[in-house]
């Protein structure tokens, strides 16, 4: 069952304009459709710029919608008033990429985990006092951290708290808006497996926004791929590394670090330059950089093809696209 439907989500800023001129339209998310099921955690991936935070935001209403539909656990909450809304936000949580800048530096680790109780006026004092410290435990700290304040702890161990908060109120879906972008290289797998853990404990339903496609792959049952405000390809994790349809997909794919310099990872060429999200192109958005670019491409934007299992690209040329071995790293593989 779905807890969480996205039917053509939209959200665009007006940008620049004065007295003499028109503000330019910037569609950040621009007609994004997916479905997260209950217990699952949907991956989104793709370039910095493409949506994805944005996406997050409007989904938690920190944006107001431009378009679309929210529908999470079978209610319409995209137009809902702040008083309507309030027992949903008890349910839908967040993860923010910078534990330092959503922690309040002038609260101690107990007031920031108990601000949330307090509002709601869930339990006692003390219960509340309690409920914090039992979550500090669980995320891997100790009840002797409740009287820290932020500036106090490493980044690992902010973004524990941030994880602790997010929890207290035991939700059903969390956002996780690049949870581990800011941390050590030798932090990120232990946040990763204590998210996983919590998941399986709590019975968490996870969108798990990254730009590290080489992380998402563990901890994601399926992965989303946005460009430019589009959601371009939409597989099964494990699909989505053995045949990737979408031509962007396969470049962000062959940016993965491989070890082995043996290893060849054949991907269609592309150039670096990102239109700009002010001028789109027309038709597809990735024709300007796509080696399979057509004239189709320019004239007709491509709609999701199925191609089964779950599998979604918006391709004119996705079975072109699909390689015909794995795109897979040996030495990650046998890990």
């Amino acid at each position: 069952m779905s807890l969480l439907q996205l039917e053509g989500l939209a959200q665009h800023f007006n940008v620049g304009g004065g007295l003499f001129s028109k503000p330019a339209k910037l569609r950040a998310v621009d007609g994004v459709t997916v479905s997260i099921q209950k217990g699952e955690t949907l991956g989104l991936v793709g370039e910095s710029g493409c949506g994805k935070s944005t996406l997050a935001r409007s989904i938690i209403r920190l944006y107001e919608p431009t378009g679309g539909r929210v529908i999470f656990d079978g209610t319409d909450i995209t137009h809902l008033s702040e008083a309507e809304l309030r027992p949903f936000r008890r349910r839908i949580q967040m993860i923010f990429q910078d534990p330092l800048a959503s922690l309040d530096g002038r609260m101690s680790v107990r007031e920031l985990i108990t601000e949330p109780l307090d509002i709601l006026k869930i339990g006692t004092p003390r219960q509340r006092r309690e409920r914090a410290n039992e979550l500090l435990e669980t995320v891997g700290l100790s009840a002797a951290h409740a009287g820290r304040y932020p500036h106090e702890f490493s980044g690992g161990q902010r973004q524990r708290i941030g994880i602790a908060r997010a929890i207290a109120l035991d939700p059903d879906l969390v956002i996780c808006d690049e949870p581990i972008s800011a941390l050590d290289v030798s932090i990120q797998a232990q946040v990763v497996n204590m998210l996983e853990d919590l998941q399986a404990k709590l019975g968490l339903t996870y969108l798990f926004i990254t730009h590290d496609l080489s992380m998402v792959r563990h901890i994601a049952d399926r992965i989303g791929v946005m460009y430019l405000g589009k959601l371009v390809e939409l597989a099964p994790a494990a699909e989505l590394y053995t045949r990737p349809r979408h031509p962007y997909t396969r470049l962000l794919l062959s940016a993965i670090p491989v070890p082995d310099p043996a290893v060849r990872k054949d991907a269609p060429p592309a150039t670096d330059e990102v239109p700009s999200p002010l001028d789109l192109p027309s038709g597809c958005r990735f024709r300007t950089r796509c080696p399979l670019a057509s004239e189709i491409c320019a004239k007709i934007e491509p709609e999701p093809r199925d191609f089964g299992g779950g599998h979604l690209a918006a391709c004119h040329h996705a079975d072109e696209s699909a390689p015909t071995t794995p795109i897979t790293n040996p030495e990650r593989e046998n890990a």
